[in-house]
């Protein structure tokens, strides 16, 4: 082969063609003429590819040649020389996410009051307004209004829980689901540990990186060893007290957006993988889900409790508390912020109730160092209408977790949406072209008569701002108070305001 040239690449060539063209004029060919082209291309096609890896080979074999002293006293003697090539220089790269400038200048405080005062005005953010804007490097304070005066913080106050969730049980801690053998054969129990986000898909269509009922079912399987499965039993005694919190509305739960808060439950109690619609009965639902995954569709599934060291069959373990909150904040997901709330008054040693929780919750956030004046909680979602949180407590918290204060807390701020991007600011702001994309992140909060934000900004100077907005005394008009919010956080974002 090595003695092949360019002859016989040609000869090669020449046989395809002259094969290809008996083939069209074949008339006792059956196939039809469409057929038969592509055929016909496709081997041109291939052949060709052939000749040119021969060609590539004679290409290296004469390169071998030239490496043959004989072959090299060869070179023609007015050959001109070429010099080698000369690589040029090549600064460091500059890095691809770099860090805000420090010399970036401040806002002005009474310039962004007075960019900020039409804003905070309109007339559908109603009446009961607070709000405060901080600059993080410094800590100086440049809108105050009326911010120590505790206001409704609906879904702002899951940045509460996120932070007691990481300061209290760590961002590495895991929950595990387990199934323990049941009083008689045949019996499994499922026993609920408060992770809501055991998927019956894989993977999770609403929670990367979530433990699976399959992979559950799987070792009880292998434990039981072949004993089929008659019955499953649901272990919802992990969590106490009332299923709903007070202050929840009759609609709440179940809802799009709420199910009652067992310990027990399944693609985040959803009656359907990644949809909107949640369940009245998520321990049943995650029984059932069991059942199925073990072979046992249809097995009778009922709420009990697991007999003391009963034997471990199988168990999973959930994703990491730093994602489970990141995903409670993005989302805003109610239940899982519920839940992470029981695993710190668990942690602490409260009780696993909407009281023991909201206690614990705001025990942590003064353990890491802030002042809760006027805070009182009623859950750990915001989804109660008796929940309070001054305006200045939310930028408190943000600011302690974005200047490094409270350590290990990242979570809370990578859990926040990106304005334009991600979570529930997915549709809104960040459509006002003089604002950098992605300049603003923020957990939002909406009830029937009450609108919040409260993130970060960076401004156009590349001064990071931590501010929170609690609207709740708006008129119902929900599209109009989100509205009117994003204009003031965009506002920021576009704000030299020197």
């Amino acid at each position: 082969m090595a003695h092949a040239g360019p002859a016989w690449v040609a000869e090669v060539l020449d046989r395809g063609v002259e094969a290809i063209a008996r083939a069209s004029r074949d008339p006792a060919s059956s196939a039809p003429r469409r057929s038969w082209r592509r055929r016909a291309w496709q081997v041109l096609v291939a052949l060709s590819l052939v000749a040119l890896a021969v060609a590539g080979g004679v290409w290296f074999a004469v390169r071998d040649d030239a490496r043959d002293p004989a072959t090299v006293a060869a070179v023609p003697s007015d050959a001109v020389a070429v010099p080698d090539a000369v690589l040029p220089e090549l600064d460091t790269p500059a890095p691809g996410l770099a860090a805000l400038p420090g010399s970036a200048p401040a806002p002005d405080p009474a310039v962004l009051q007075a960019r900020l005062a039409p804003l905070l005005a309109a007339p559908a953010l109603g009446t009961g307004l607070s709000a405060e804007v901080v600059d993080v490097a410094t800590g100086a304070t440049l809108l105050d209004t009326d911010a120590q005066d505790p206001g409704t913080p609906a879904s702002t106050a899951k940045v509460l829980t996120g932070l007691a969730a990481v300061t209290v049980l760590g961002p590495d801690t895991t929950i595990t689901t387990t199934v323990v053998a049941g009083a008689t054969p045949g019996e499994v129990v499922l026993v609920g540990a408060g992770d809501p986000t055991l998927s019956t898909t894989a993977p999770s269509q609403s929670y990367p990186g979530a433990a699976t009922v399959a992979d559950l079912a799987a070792g009880v399987q292998t434990a039981l060893a072949g004993v089929p499965v008659t019955s499953v039993v649901v272990d919802n005694s992990l969590f106490t007290g009332p299923l709903t919190a007070s202050g929840w509305g009759s609609e709440d739960a179940p809802s799009t957006y709420a199910a009652p808060v067992t310990a027990t439950a399944v693609d985040g109690a959803r009656v359907s993988p990644g949809q909107t619609p949640r369940s009245g009965q998520p321990g049943i639902d995650a029984g059932t889900a069991l059942a199925a995954a073990l072979g046992a569709a249809g097995a009778p599934v009922r709420l009990g409790s697991a007999a003391p060291g009963a034997a471990v069959l199988g168990s999973v373990e959930s994703a990491p508390v730093e994602r489970l909150v990141e995903q409670a904040l993005t989302a805003s997901d109610n239940l899982l912020a519920e839940t992470l709330a029981r695993q710190v008054a668990l942690a602490t040693g409260a009780e696993a109730s909407f009281a023991g929780a909201a206690r614990a919750v705001a025990d942590a956030v003064a353990a890491a160092g802030l002042d809760t004046t006027g805070l009182a909680l009623s859950d750990g979602s915001g989804l109660s209408r008796e929940d309070r949180v001054p305006a200045r407590l939310l930028v408190d918290v943000l600011e302690a977790v974005a200047d490094g204060s409270v350590e290990g807390a990242g979570a809370v701020l990578s859990g926040l949406p990106i304005a334009g991007y991600t979570g529930t600011l997915s549709d809104r702001a960040d459509d006002d072209p003089a604002t950098a994309p992605g300049a603003v992140r923020a957990k939002t909060g909406t009830l029937a008569t009450t609108s919040a934000l409260a993130g970060l900004v960076v401004t156009a100077d590349g001064r990071l701002l931590a501010f929170a907005l609690l609207a709740d005394g708006t008129t119902g008009d929900v599209a109009g108070a989100e509205a009117a919010l994003d204009d003031v956080a965009a506002a920021l974002a576009g704000c030299g305001c020197r």
